[in-house]
């Protein structure tokens, strides 16, 4: 009863002061008749509060989300069903899913009266702008009485997650470099194991076979390594997100940083359909393999979190993608860069790798002064041909670009990046 009193609804506390005030008035006039009616303006929401209050319903939540894992922009439909367990019906029931503000208002339902054992279900659509995972839930339910003045709410813990990944663009088949002609389609050959003095070796990693270490290697470096076993031809890439706060410039889903997520997601998935063993690392420090499970899964679902790090800096990047590296393709999508940050990533041309940055010139999101942008310019020219000089194949983007007509770029053979280094360095020169 005590519960029913404070779920009182507005309604229900004007009956009762409507009920004070004829009971003072009736006893003023002495008018009987003003009395019942105040008796009854009384009685009414004690009943509902009493009628809630005691009311112990065994309700059970089931929520499914079709589906759970949905684009930027695309909607997931969140379907409710409630069931009463117990033999006594329900009263009407409103239902209210919280929701974070991301994915829109909270949806709120009216359920009628559910008979003993009876479920119902009710459903809502969701969308979402900004890529992340958001909680749907919990669902809270408020029970009322028919006439409304009494109000009691009751919350389901349970929540469930969405996803909303970066948009992926379809691409074009381009053979990329970095290859050898294998059987059927161009492939990257493995090392081979050929015998015990001459074992190619790798750094140990978590789940190797401890028969596979070889001690001649680890007492020579110092660390723990294993044998490599011959493997049949395979391609391996490296898809690399720059993450540094100050590389990128704009706000909101239209930002650099957005264009890079998506474009990152678009070829992780292009080539793991290529049949590429995948492996993605971000400046956030990020370091998933694609091929260990989950699939492109695995992969959209960290791009659907990652975020700008004030603190990513270039060499810890770097450092992050050499500690496995293992030759293969290396594609990094990196913001402005300066000229001493593009002669880092030339450390990433080792062991055979070869190297393709789409790099962005992140001062075109931004409406910069006449002087400003040539500066930008200058400077987003001299990191191009800092980089092609260090042997990275490199293709520009600026705001407005499409991934579908920059990515036949990617494939273009050395002579042609020779002549972009020359007319980088000839712009560069004439800028001076």
């Amino acid at each position: 009863m005590r519960a029913g009193l404070r779920g009182l609804t507005t309604r229900g506390r004007s009956f009762l002061a409507a009920a004070v005030a004829a009971t003072v008035s009736a006893v003023i006039l002495g008018e009987k008749d003003l009395l019942r009616v105040a008796l009854l303006l009384a009685i009414l929401p004690l009943l509902a509060a009493a009628y809630v209050g005691r009311s112990r319903y065994k309700l059970a939540c089931n929520r499914s989300l079709d589906p759970h894992r949905v684009p930027v922009g695309a909607n997931s439909r969140v379907v409710l069903r409630l069931q009463n367990l117990s033999r006594l019906p329900t009263g009407t029931l409103l239902l209210e899913d919280r929701l974070p503000y991301a994915l829109g208002s909270r949806p709120r339902v009216v359920l009628e009266r559910l008979g003993a054992h009876q479920a119902s279900s009710v459903a809502y659509t969701v969308r979402a702008d900004v890529r992340g995972r958001y909680d749907v839930g919990p669902l809270v339910v408020r029970m009322t009485d028919p006439f409304g003045l009494c109000e009691l709410t009751r919350a389901f813990p349970s929540t469930d997650h969405l996803t909303v990944i970066p948009q992926v663009t379809p691409l074009p088949s381009v053979r990329l470099p970095g290859e050898y002609a294998g059987s059927g389609d161009s492939r990257a050959r493995s090392v081979a194991v050929h015998g015990e003095d001459d074992a190619a070796t790798r750094e140990y990693r978590r789940g190797d076979d401890l028969r596979r270490v070889h001690w001649k290697s680890t007492a020579r470096t110092g660390e723990l390594m294993v044998r490599r076993e011959e493997q049949p031809w395979e391609s391996r890439a490296t898809v690399v997100l720059d993450t540094r706060a100050h590389g990128h410039r704009g706000d909101g889903p239209t930002a650099s940083f957005e264009w890079a997520v998506s474009a990152a997601a678009s070829i992780a998935v292009h080539l793991r359909q290529a049949g590429y063993k995948l492996r993605l690392v971000t400046g956030s420090g990020v370091d998933v393999d694609a091929s260990e499970g989950g699939g492109d899964g695995a992969v959209l679902d960290h791009l659907a979190e990652v975020r700008l790090d004030q603190r990513a800096e270039m060499t810890e990047l770097v450092q992050r993608v050499r500690q496995r590296a293992d030759g293969g393709l290396i594609i990094g999508l990196f913001g402005t860069v300066s000229v001493a940050e593009a002669d880092l990533l030339a450390g990433l041309r080792g062991n055979g790798a070869t190297c393709v940055g789409f790099l962005l010139d992140s001062s075109t999101w931004l409406s910069l002064p006449e002087k400003a942008r040539a500066e930008a310019e200058h400077a987003h020219g001299a990191a191009v041909l800092a980089m092609v000089r260090s042997g990275w194949r490199v293709v520009g983007a600026d705001h407005g670009s499409r991934l579908p007509a920059l990515w036949p770029q990617a494939g273009r053979g050395s002579q042609g990046f020779a002549l972009r280094a020359a007319l980088a360095e000839t712009v560069a020169g004439r800028v001076r």
